[in-house]
């Protein structure tokens, strides 16, 4: 029975739809109209594949990407995608010379300055930079207070033609919770320092502040641009909202098939430290996915769907592996049945199924933790592909 069903014959795989991509990217880009969508794909596209995502998303309306760190954007442009792409997160030892030579915008809280400038000057190219504040966040970003020295010393870099000003820009650290003032506050600060800028005679392309729960609910945070990465793999970024009830469409499933069966009696131990005991003669289901493959240690309880029915994970999740509970009506008669059949740990929710969501809540966490953690052992599978266009893609 493991080669039948949606799986192909696959041991497992997680099955990226791209549809559901170019589906969610068209959704944000409507919202946020007339600002213009940066998809972000680092960390591999939250573990749905940079590569055919960015093509995907290019194609159905974004005009910008994001990644992390320059080295996921260098991947990109050897890909042959030649999209305006930013990369915003460096240390001493990132390579600014391969991303002023790739055209790869580079996101600049102060202390790159100096390193940017050098690896223009080597070369021989201006840089692109997206000046980045920290509004209230605490991570990334000049201070309010050194923002008015960096536009300075960045100015006279723009006026010796060693770098443009391309962006400014901020991230939001409570979007996600729309009644709270932290966001009211940050937008203040960021109207502040874009009138520094302007003051010091900065003419940016694209400003830009919102992230996918402020797309979806503060359109006073759109600006020119916004930078979307949830909402691109069609998770919902609020608490207590659905993917459907925001507009997007899950774009992962993650799916194996029962490795083992067998019929166990009352008080049978399930996996190390025997913390769950069957209550009655019941069957056990092996389902061959464990912590190496992403899912989360201690998960336990987490959802997995079987033949229609979903079932919770018992006992510890091991390394490779983890049990559900089949029941007393899969003894015997049943249990056997099972072996191969497909086990999906979660996808869109269309049918009744598992989602990413219930993942987090089991394992204390969110819908983005869940998605970027499967691991490369668990092999992407795309369906729903399609050439992306000529302008933009490199193709």
């Amino acid at each position: 029975m493991a080669d039948a069903g949606p799986g192909h014959g696959e041991e497992r795989s997680a099955v990226i739809d791209l549809e559901a991509i170019r589906y969610n990217v068209r959704r944000l880009a409507a919202v946020a109209s007339p600002a213009k969508v940066m998809a972000v794909v680092k960390a591999d596209a939250y573990g749905h594949g940079a590569i055919p995502v960015a093509r995907a998303a290019l194609s159905a309306g974004a005009s910008w990407l994001g990644a992390a760190h320059i080295s996921e954007a260098l991947a990109l442009r050897a890909a042959g995608i030649e999209a305006p792409l930013l990369a915003w997160l460096h240390t001493p030892e990132s390579n600014f010379a391969a991303a002023v030579a790739a055209g790869i915008d580079i996101g600049c809280s102060g202390w790159e300055l100096g390193r940017i400038v050098a690896a223009a000057r080597e070369q021989e190219r201006p840089a692109r930079i997206h000046l980045k504040v920290d509004t209230g966040l605490g991570r990334n970003g000049a201070t309010l207070e050194s923002w008015d020295t960096l536009l300075g010393e960045a100015m006279e870099y723009q006026d010796q033609g060693l770098l443009r000003v391309v962006g400014i820009f901020s991230h939001l650290a409570v979007a996600d919770e729309p009644d709270r003032p932290e966001t009211d506050e940050q937008l203040a600060a960021f109207r502040e320092v874009l009138a520094m800028a302007q003051d010091a005679g900065v003419d940016p392309e694209v400003r830009h502040l919102a992230n996918t729960p402020a797309t979806l609910s503060r359109p006073d945070t759109h600006f020119d641009l916004v930078r979307v990465g949830l909402g691109v793999y069609g998770l919902s970024p609020f608490e207590g909202q659905s993917s459907a009830e925001v507009g997007l469409r899950p774009a992962m499933s993650v799916r194996t098939v029962v490795a083992h069966c067998k019929d166990v009696p009352a008080g049978q131990g399930v996996s190390y430290g025997l913390n769950y005991r069957t209550a009655g003669n019941s069957t056990l289901g092996l389902v061959p996915l464990g912590y190496a493959d992403g899912v989360p240690r201690v998960a336990t309880g987490g959802p997995v769907r079987v033949a229609g029915r979903t079932y919770p994970v018992v006992g510890r999740i091991a390394m490779d592996q983890m049990v559900i509970d089949l029941g007393p009506l899969h003894v015997s008669a049943g249990g056997a049945t099972l072996l191969g059949a497909e086990a999906v740990l979660f996808g869109d929710g269309a049918d009744g199924g598992p989602t990413a969501e219930d993942w987090a809540r089991a394992a204390g966490t969110n819908n983005y933790e869940i998605v970027t953690r499967i691991s490369p052992r668990v092999p992407r599978r795309y369906i729903n592909e399609e050439p992306a266009p000529d302008a933009g893609a490199g193709q």
